[in-house]
């Protein structure tokens, strides 16, 4: 415990893992809650940069977004790195629940849920990480039976778990769940005394597409498809004011950035490397491999890609996810060195409240890793593979910049000229 030296009394921090794509009533509420629950002196955020887990860019950039979150009462906010931001649930959550325990200082992780019973998910998550005997047994059990993976699990965990009444396919359906449960196992495997608490999520699901009701908790993906539609010109309702005002001011110079503005980048990547095909980068096996370099020639653009190369078991959310990881250049050799350096040997700060100072001196005391403030300055402070993982979102950011600005007029800059947001 760390103690807060102007009361004395022992600091609480709360620990949110969010992409704020873009930041909106539900998030706002989540915070909110989040404090409540756990009573929380400050909130440190861990955010998803440019590029997000769904295998797409981000709507906005990172520090607009970070600013978003500032000033709807983040203390806090540092950047996930890209090789994680962009992977599976399982590297997601690993990576940012160690890079929350790295900092030494927090001491509650609060995520939204659909089932809104962190109990359950507990029970879940350590079930999935100790994998019992008779759990082991009922899965394969269920597998040779010709269920799929998912629903297969949910009826192995019903059938060795008397204690839970809810239907697990339902749990293990849902998108909030199914991180919530990555979370909580990652914590598990850490050891870590970071106490889980999930917020109910309210309002729309998390897949729906449409804005319905002016004082509605929609998703980030119906405000992403209403502004890819077109700009609104009434209030967007559906997020704080803040946060709103800093959109509309990106939307001023910029277009919302999509898969799509990358189709011609993605198809040049794929063109160079097609006799060479793709299964070194991360995720990527060698049916999908494969199936690329038959397919190349009907490629039409980013997204209908991802349709065309689709299967029974390849979602289009994973292929997505690789296209993104052959873009961006993550190879699976990346991922092994970066879990040798224990997932995330740096934490970058993308802004903070200055009213948090004693936070940040804390952060400074207790971290195991280098907090970067200044980019710049980063090559000397780190060590040569944990730079090499820097660098990729140095790329990453530069590039996305690229793509957002084009009609501008604007230049691209340099990441590492790319001061940190304080508010």
């Amino acid at each position: 415990m760390i103690i807060i030296e102007d009361t004395g009394n022992y600091m609480k921090v709360n620990g949110i893992i969010a992409e704020y794509n873009p930041f909106h009533n539900g998030h706002n509420y989540q915070l909110k809650e989040s404090l409540r629950l756990t009573g929380a002196d400050f909130t440190i955020v861990v955010m998803s940069g440019n590029f997000v887990q769904r295998g797409a860019p981000a709507l906005l950039d990172k520090h607009t977004r970070a600013e978003m979150a500032l000033r709807c009462g983040a203390d806090l906010v540092l950047e996930l790195p890209t090789l994680y931001a962009v992977s599976s649930a399982e590297y997601f959550a690993g990576g940012a629940v160690t890079l929350l325990d790295q900092l030494g200082v927090v001491t509650h992780l609060c995520f939204g849920s659909e089932c809104g019973r962190t109990e359950s998910l507990c029970q879940i998550a350590a079930c999935l990480s100790e994998e019992p005997a008779e759990y082991s047994a009922a899965l394969r059990h269920c597998l040779k039976s010709g269920l799929p993976y998912p629903l297969a699990r949910a009826r192995a965990l019903a059938e060795v778990h008397t204690l839970l009444p809810e239907a697990f396919d339902s749990i293990l359906s849902s998108p909030n769940n199914i991180l919530g449960i990555e979370y909580i196992r990652a914590l598990l495997n850490r050891k870590s005394s970071i106490i889980p608490i999930t917020v109910k999520r309210l309002g729309a699901g998390y897949h729906d597409k449409f804005i319905s009701g002016s004082d509605c908790l929609c998703s980030a993906l119906a405000i992403r498809q209403t502004l890819y539609n077109a700009s609104p010109r009434e209030p967007l309702l559906h997020m704080p004011p803040e946060s709103e005002m800093l959109l509309r001011t990106w939307l001023r110079e910029y277009r919302p950035v999509c898969s799509d503005a990358f189709s011609s980048a993605l198809y040049y990547k794929l063109l160079m490397e097609k006799e060479s095909g793709y299964e070194k980068y991360l995720d990527v096996p060698s049916e999908l491999s494969n199936r690329i370099r038959k397919q190349l020639n009907s490629f039409a653009g980013y997204e209908s890609f991802c349709h065309l190369l689709k299967t029974k078991n390849m979602t289009y959310t994973r292929i997505s996810r690789c296209l993104l990881h052959i873009l961006l250049d993550l190879k699976k050799e990346d991922m092994i060195t970066a879990k040798a350096l224990d997932y995330v040997p740096y934490a970058r700060v993308l802004g903070f409240r200055r009213a948090a100072e004693p936070l940040l001196g804390a952060v400074r005391k207790c971290a195991s890793i280098p907090l970067v403030t200044k980019m710049a300055d980063a090559e000397k402070s780190l060590s040569a593979d944990a730079y090499r993982l820097l660098r990729q979102d140095i790329q990453a950011g530069d590039f996305f910049r690229c793509v957002a600005f084009e009609g501008s007029g604007k230049a691209v800059g340099s990441e590492l000229s790319l001061s940190p947001v304080i508010v």
